[in-house]
């Protein structure tokens, strides 16, 4: 589901522009730091979003800006990509090493408890969100979601490289 006015970018063409985002990135920073996070409501269902520029469901999460906290970055990123605000403090569950972005690119993996105040409407950002029961969750969610999942519920032990 797209919607009217919001392009769907795929294959080829949306693996080149992540590749050049982390490129840019690259060269203005040297290292990267990302924040994503497992987000979960009162009744345990663990939001995700589907974006219009790669293909598969994320959790959601961006990168920590110049003069940026990472707690400043996610409360960011779970608004804008959510409508998301968190009812308790996050809790850092781990830090990875995305070597898949960049061979400098770390990410903070939090868990949190959340809140939507309003449904989060498509845009040229989001394709989709929403809240998934942990049985049920969409077909095409990427393998590394899945991983990070089945680590912050127990499923298994967490991994050290995204």
């Amino acid at each position: 589901m797209s919607g009217p006015g919001i392009p769907e970018v795929s294959g080829l063409r949306s693996r080149l522009v992540v590749w050049l985002f982390h490129h840019f990135f690259f060269l203005r920073r040297g290292m990267t730091l990302g924040v994503r996070a497992a987000c979960f409501d009162r009744e345990g269902r663990i939001f995700m979003v589907r974006h219009t520029y790669v293909p598969g469901w994320y959790l959601p999460g961006g990168g920590v800006e110049r003069h940026e906290t990472a707690l400043d970055a996610l409360e960011k990123e779970l608004r804008e990509e959510g409508n998301l605000v968190m009812t308790g403090p996050p809790e850092l569950f781990h830090v990875y090493y995305n070597r898949g972005a960049s061979k400098r690119d770390h990410v903070l993996f939090y868990r949190v408890e959340v809140e939507q105040t309003e449904p989060r409407k498509p845009d040229r950002e989001i394709a989709e969100s929403g809240f998934f029961d942990l049985a049920s969750l969409p077909e095409d969610v990427t393998s590394a979601t899945l991983r990070r999942i089945r680590e912050v519920t127990g499923q298994e032990p967490p991994s050290d490289m995204w």
